[in-house]
């Protein structure tokens, strides 16, 4: 199908789906980094957080069991679109129900709708991905991840910043919200409408030609009876758990555990977005020279150490250092497991879809669980459990080996162009 695409539609194509990306990290940071701002204004707990967090999983757990239908019934093109819109008036309405209506129903509400939009736009801008990396036959998606890294950095630092002068989360919700519905529309214009014989990521040009959306769906549903897709599972969900309760109590911890305040805990938050932006600027060649699996066990110790950092350090510049040691082993994860789904192109899809789900389940229903577990053991012993999640997802990184004839992810190959 890429074959009837110009190199003029080929850039642009990749460059919509890193903005998309992009716009997904700079929704979730623009949560994370108001997270003790909400707090503050509504009155509520930690364990009230954890509940809103609940929400926000559960619905995305919704979005991300949609996504194959969505996917076999509209296509990534149309399905993106449509959950960005939903997505982005979550956003607004967490900012809503914060400061105009006081109201946590209401805030709510706007994770849900946050939750199910970028649970579903999550799935399927990693199917595209996905498909942009087997096209060019180079590790890819840890870029194509920097981008999502890159909106929690921009997002963590608007968070910062609106934290310092004491913009209240209306504006900064809206403003946001603003940002990513221009991106929507200007993604869903530059992502081509792709024929796909059996592929139910491909958006089909002629319904008369392209199979039913049935069959394509149930393409997509094989892929949950292979075993691998269960065994990149435990790879990605020990990282998962890290890189999402970061997200969501790395700021907090750093805010009142560590006595630095809600400035500096979204700071604290932009050095780990920082960190693990770099490290995917650089993953797709690292892993290119030394493999999947190498790669992913090396990371997994620097996850577990800089964690235990950041929970131990006696003081804030050793707690900065954590967080940055953090982001820099919860970096590859994630995308690389997507990447080892995609090895065989006639089942990437459905295989992303697969691992994606798995992922984005730990990513974001870890950290409700780590909220609830933190108002009886506090927030810092709780990340203990985050330590012990990411060394087993070391342990268990054999499972991303590549598989015979796949184009990328063994190491030590010849020619990085």
């Amino acid at each position: 199908m890429e074959a009837q695409l110009t190199r003029t539609q080929l850039v642009r194509w990749r460059a919509a789906i890193f903005a998309i990306f992009t716009a997904s990290g700079l929704s979730i940071a623009t949560w994370a980094s108001r997270v003790p701002a909400i707090r503050s204004d509504l009155g509520i707990e930690n364990s009230d957080i954890g509940l809103m967090l609940l929400g926000m999983g559960v619905a995305s757990i919704l979005g991300l069991s949609a996504s194959g239908v969505i996917i076999a019934r509209f296509g990534t093109r149309q399905g993106m679109l449509g959950a960005m819109i939903v997505f982005a008036i979550g956003v607004a309405l967490i900012g809503v129900g914060t400061n105009l209506a006081s109201s946590v129903p209401l805030v709510v509400i706007g994770l849900a709708l946050f939750g199910f939009g970028n649970g579903s736009v999550d799935v399927m801008m990693n199917v595209e991905g996905a498909a942009i990396e087997t096209q060019s036959g180079k590790t890819l998606l840890p870029l194509f991840h920097a981008f999502f890294s890159l909106g929690t950095v921009f997002g963590a630092g608007l968070g910062a910043v609106t934290a310092g002068l004491g913009v209240d989360v209306f504006t900064h919700t809206v403003i946001v919200a603003v940002v990513i519905l221009i991106v929507a529309v200007v993604a869903y214009a530059n992502v081509p409408p792709r024929e796909g014989a059996g592929d139910p990521a491909a958006d089909a040009a002629d319904a008369a030609d392209a199979p039913g959306w049935r069959q394509r769906l149930a393409v997509s549903l094989a892929a949950w009876r292979e075993p691998r897709t269960y065994a990149l599972g435990v790879v990605m969900l020990g990282m998962a758990f890290a890189e999402g309760g970061a997200n969501d109590w790395l700021a907090l911890g750093v805010s009142e555990d560590h006595s630095g305040g809600p400035a500096l805990g979204a700071a604290a938050l932009m050095v780990f977005s920082v960190a693990m932006t770099v490290v995917r600027v650089l993953g797709g060649p690292l892993v290119d020279r030394f493999g999947r699996v190498a790669t992913l066990r090396v990371l997994s110790g620097f996850a577990a150490a800089g964690i235990l950092l950041f929970i131990l350090a006696p003081n804030l510049p050793l707690v900065f250092v954590g967080a940055a040691l953090w982001g820099v082993g919860a970096s590859l994860g994630f995308p690389l497991g997507m990447s080892a789904a995609a090895d065989d192109p006639a089942k990437a899809a459905s295989r992303v879809s697969a691992a994606a789900t798995i992922g984005y389940v730990a990513f974001l229903c870890g950290p409700p669980v780590l909220g609830f577990i933190s108002d009886h053991i506090g927030l810092l012993n709780t990340l203990y459990v985050l330590v012990v999640l990411v060394v087993a997802s070391g342990f268990a990184s054999q499972s991303a080996r590549p598989l015979a004839g796949a184009k990328v992810g063994a190491g030590h190959h010849p020619d990085h162009g």
